[in-house]
Formats: C-alpha cells, sequence, structure tokens
C-alpha cells in the first residue's frame, strides 16, 4: 500500500511515497482505511530528529487522521468494520492504512467529513487537557495563548472561548489577527511588533495573566514567566522556537504561581482510560458545534513535504490536511 517515508532525519524535504507492507493489528488494534490526515509542528521535528522520540527507520509519518475501520484485534470490543473514526499515534497516519490503538480511537460524528475529523485530537486534545485536566481554568480567568493562529494555539483560543475565559492571542504577524478574533480572542497582541510587557500590563490593569498557554518557548515563555498574576499557571506546551527558557525560581515563589508541564502524548499512555474520555468529549463537542476545527488547506498525500514546510515557516493558520481518499 502506498505511503509516505522517512529514511533519515533530514527533515521534510527528503520524504518519498512509496509501498508499505499490508498492516495487521494487534489485540488490542484497529486497521483503518485512511480518508484524510492531518499535519503538525510535531511531525515536522519527528521526521527531522528533534522530537522527544526517534522511531526507528524507516517509519510512516502522521500522528493524527480519520478514516473507516476494515479490520480490528481479538480484544477490541468498541470498533466493528465499517465505522468511522478519528484515531491519534505517534506515527503512521500519512498513508493509505494505519494501526491505532483502540483507546486512541473515537467514532466520529455523523455529517463530520474525514478531513474536519482529522483535525481534532492532538490540538484540541492538547488543549483540552492543557486547559481543563492541568489548569483546571475557571470562567473570566485571563489567559494568554502564544503562536495562537498555529494548530494548538487556535484550537485553545477557541476552546476557551468555550470555557468562558477571557482570551488574549499571541501572534507573531498582523495577517493572523482577523483569525484569531473571529476564534474567540478579545485582544490580540503581536509581539514581534509590541511590547510584550507593556501590552499585558494594560490588558489585566497591572494584575498580569492567571493562565499562560506557551507554544514558542524561549525568550517569549521568560518574559510571560514575569507577567503572571497571584496563584496563576504558567503552561510550557512546546518550544517552536527551538529554544528551551531558562526561568529563575524566584518568580514562581513571588507569586505564588505554579508552572505546570503539559505533554498529552505521555499522560493518553500511562492513562489510557481518561484520555479515551476526553476524545469522547471532544467529539461530543465538534457534534454540537460548540468547537470549531479550521483547515487552512486540503493536499494530496504526494505534497506532505509541502504541507510539512508551510508548518514550519509557520504560514499555516489552524490545521493544513493531507487528503487520501
Amino acid at each position: 500500500m502506498k505511503a509516505v517515508l522517512c529514511h533519515a532525519f533530514t527533515g521534510p524535504a527528503d520524504l518519498r511515497v512509496g509501498e508499505i507492507e499490508v498492516l495487521r493489528p494487534a489485540g488490542d488494534e484497529i486497521l483503518i482505511e485512511v480518508h484524510a490526515a492531518s499535519v503538525s509542528f510535531m511531525d515536522q521535528l519527528m521526521v527531522s530528529g528533534l522530537y522527544q522520540m526517534r522511531p526507528s527507520l524507516p517509519f510512516v509519518p502522521g500522528t493524527e487522521a480519520a478514516g473507516v475501520v476494515i479490520a480490528v484485534g481479538e480484544r477490541v470490543t468498541t470498533f466493528a468494520p465499517g465505522d468511522r473514526v478519528a484515531c491519534s499515534s505517534w506515527t503512521g497516519a500519512y498513508a493509505e492504512r494505519m494501526i491505532a490503538k483502540e483507546s486512541k480511537s473515537v467514532r466520529l460524528p455523523d455529517g463530520v467529513a474525514f478531513e474536519t475529523g482529522a483535525t481534532v485530537l492532538h490540538v484540541y486534545g492538547t488543549a483540552y487537557y492543557a486547559l481543563v485536566e492541568r489548569a483546571r481554568a475557571k470562567a473570566d480567568e485571563t489567559l494568554f495563548v502564544t503562536g495562537a493562529a498555529g494548530g494548538v494555539g487556535l484550537a485553545a483560543v477557541d476552546l476557551a472561548r468555550h470555557l468562558g475565559l477571557r482570551v488574549v492571542a499571541g501572534v507573531g504577524s498582523d495577517d493572523k489577527a482577523a483569525l484569531v478574533r473571529r476564534y474567540g480572542a478579545s485582544e490580540v497582541i503581536n509581539y514581534r511588533s509590541e511590547d510584550l510587557r507593556d501590552r499585558i500590563k494594560s490588558i489585566t490593569s497591572g494584575q498580569g495573566i492567571d493562565i499562560g498557554f506557551d507554544n514558542v518557548g524561549g525568550t517569549i515563555l521568560e518574559q510571560m514567566a514575569r507577567l503572571m498574576n497571584w496563584g496563576g499557571r504558567l503552561m510550557p506546551i512546546g518550544f517552536t522556537s527551538g529554544v528551551i527558557p531558562q526561568i529563575p525560581m524566584n518568580l514562581p515563589l513571588l507569586k505564588n504561581y505554579a508552572i505546570v508541564g503539559v505533554f498529552v502524548g505521555a499522560w493518553a499512555e500511562k492513562f489510557p482510560d481518561e484520555a479515551a474520555r476526553m476524545n469522547d468529549t471532544l467529539m461530543q463537542l465538534l457534534a454540537e458545534g460548540a468547537i470549531r476545527p479550521h483547515i487552512d488547506r486540503v493536499l494530496p498525500l504526494e505534497e506532505a513535504s509541502e504541507a510539512m514546510r508551510g508548518v514550519a515557516n509557520r504560514t499555516v493558520q489552524g490545521r493544513i490536511v493531507l487528503k487520501i481518499r
């Protein structure tokens, strides 16, 4: 069957479409005929050898997909052939067929397109785990999201709007402001052209932010560490800047705020039942129209390298999707 293959950790440019052997699900797995797969920053890091884990070479990239179940393992009870599903996995989504754990798969609501279904579990799962499970966010708290027009950032803005938070969106260019406002941001800060400290102080009347949701790392997170409200929660989500920040530990001490790590993939591995319940909740929110995934563009599987470059160069707003069927 056809799949995108990574033969070396040299980045998107060296990905090639090739053939792989037919897959067979293990006892707790399902085999999915993939109709659509989304492209994430994590995928780009993975093929570049910059993620926390390195799959054995060669491997098929792709962490999230949607399609139709065509076979199930002998211990699977939740799904049957013919079911429409969304699923997540560390690898394997950029292919005509993929394997996923039963616990990392969820039924796709009727009427939801495969392209949309492939954009929910990773980004909205990260946002939900961060805001609901880790930060215990409360209505009317002030949330500052960096990288707010990207996949995870925009999902956080959208979900926070649903949760009743006051959302301040941080972006790196003015052309992204309209989108984040449409998804629920009441204020937008371009941290490449504006003074972040002055804007946050002004927006919060000097109090600082209750919840910091940071996708960027580097100097942005270091600045956020000085802009927290009393009892706030500062959450490192990712380091798309490529720089892991250093935070003086007297800062959380003085404001009594917490630094709360968010690694939803590891949590889902450790607590699969809880993660499955979260996925069910996300699909219910999707069916109700409470969350609204944004697709920047849809490309064929053969253009996976171009899709990854778009994510890496920050020219993608929301999610980019590969259409496979």
